[in-house]
């Protein structure tokens, strides 16, 4: 019997999860991940984290297998909560959940259940993995190639989620309900009466539970106030459009570029309390009214404490054709399919969790990777990840610079 180390959370899908490995004929054992019990970032009154390690151990009972919580909240603090904020202090918009996955369950995590002399870690994933056979010709020989494929249901694929594991880490992964839907779990966990059956999703912080993430924020970056600054949609910013360039590199360079406003590129329009609480795109809390069409952010400067909007989804401002992801934020989990400088690669692409694949080509050029798409982007954000995909199977990803 194969060992599988399942990270039950608390929720239906890794309670699920453990069942079906359970049937499959593995040696089961539940292990919570406590992630978070610094006080001094208050999060809320409620203790979430209590609640949920007591459904876990509920389910273990339930199913009849070993449990045990871990406790890695000061593994989570050094990689996940600082870099999230010096990641906000620099003006970015990290995504913490992909950061989990890497760093904390198939590392740190990973290290633990390896050390208890699990053969696997599965968690409650909606994606799966396939294993083929690449046989190298120069040398004679063949290894086993790891793939990691969108969940079955379309409407919850979390494949995004796990776009920067590594071969060595898909080698040692299980994810039992990538083949199933959420309904279908849940009837599985309703026929089986876990208690975790009706539980709804947990929307916080990766494993910190209930949060919202501009509370979280403001407990370590302190509110300043600042402008906000709506930029017009007919702004001279915009009417530059050069149609002629000298190669394609000079091209992407200038689709990708960032604009650089200034505060006479518009006018002040209302006060915030602090630029590095917003997000390109995000149109909620900026308490601005009296406009024809809803305020956007179209882009933040941190250093001089600037919000600057403008008015609709469609402002010249939000959108873009092209992205730039620098050498050392790329990422291949099919480390065989990297692209060479001057190589291309048609692919579907997205950049962020649930939007639609979008049909765009790869150009690796020195230095890093553009990705051109067919058709404009609203709302390109640096710091969050840029994944690519070749049919369902997802192949590498990496930061937006």
């Amino acid at each position: 019997m194969k060992r599988v180390i399942v990270g039950l959370s608390g929720g239906v899908d890794s309670s699920v999860a453990a069942y079906l490995l359970k049937e499959q004929g593995y040696e089961v054992i539940g292990l919570f991940m406590k992630n978070w019990h610094d006080d001094s970032v208050t999060i809320s009154d409620e203790c979430p984290w209590l609640d949920d390690s007591n459904d876990a151990m509920l389910v273990a009972e339930k199913l009849n297998i070993p449990f045990q919580t871990v406790d890695l909240s000061e593994q989570y603090k050094e990689r996940i909560v600082d870099y999230m904020f010096n990641e906000y202090e620099r003006g970015r918009t990290p995504n913490p959940d992909v950061l989990c996955n890497r760093e904390i369950k198939f590392d740190v995590f990973m290290k633990i259940a390896l050390d208890l002399g699990a053969d696997y870690v599965a968690t409650g994933h909606y994606c799966r993995k396939r294993i083929s056979t690449l046989h190298i010709e120069q040398e004679g020989t063949s290894k086993e190639i790891y793939s990691l494929l969108s969940g079955v249901d379309t409407n919850k694929d979390q494949s995004y989620f796990l776009c920067q594991l590594s071969q060595h880490q898909l080698a040692k992964a299980l994810f039992p309900i990538g083949e199933l839907t959420k309904p279908e779990v849940r009837a599985i966990a309703s026929k089986l009466d876990l208690i975790t059956a009706e539980k709804k999703d947990s929307q916080g912080l990766c494993f910190i539970g209930k949060v919202r993430l501009p509370e979280f924020l403001q407990q370590k970056l302190k509110p300043k106030q600042g402008d906000i600054v709506e930029v017009s949609d007919s702004s001279e910013l915009y009417q530059r459009e050069i149609s002629e360039f000298q190669n394609k590199t000079e091209e992407l360079i200038y689709l990708s570029r960032k604009l650089d406003y200034k505060k006479e590129h518009g006018y002040v329009v209302g006060q915030h309390q602090g630029a590095h609480y917003f997000t390109k795109g995000q149109r909620k809390g900026l308490a601005v009214g009296g406009t024809p069409e809803p305020l956007f952010v179209i882009d933040t400067n941190v250093n001089d404490n600037i919000i600057y909007t403008g008015q609709g989804k469609n402002h010249p401002g939000l959108l873009k054709r092209a992205l730039f992801i620098k050498d050392d934020e790329l990422h291949w989990i099919r480390e065989d399919l990297e692209l060479n400088t001057d190589e291309t690669m048609a692919t579907k692409v997205r950049i962020r969790y649930r939007q639609p694949l979008q049909d765009a080509t790869l150009h690796k050029v020195e230095g890093g990777l553009f990705i051109e798409f067919n058709k404009v982007q609203s709302a390109i954000t640096e710091g969050q990840f840029a994944a690519w995909y070749l049919g369902d199977e997802l192949v590498g990803s990496g930061v937006i610079s």
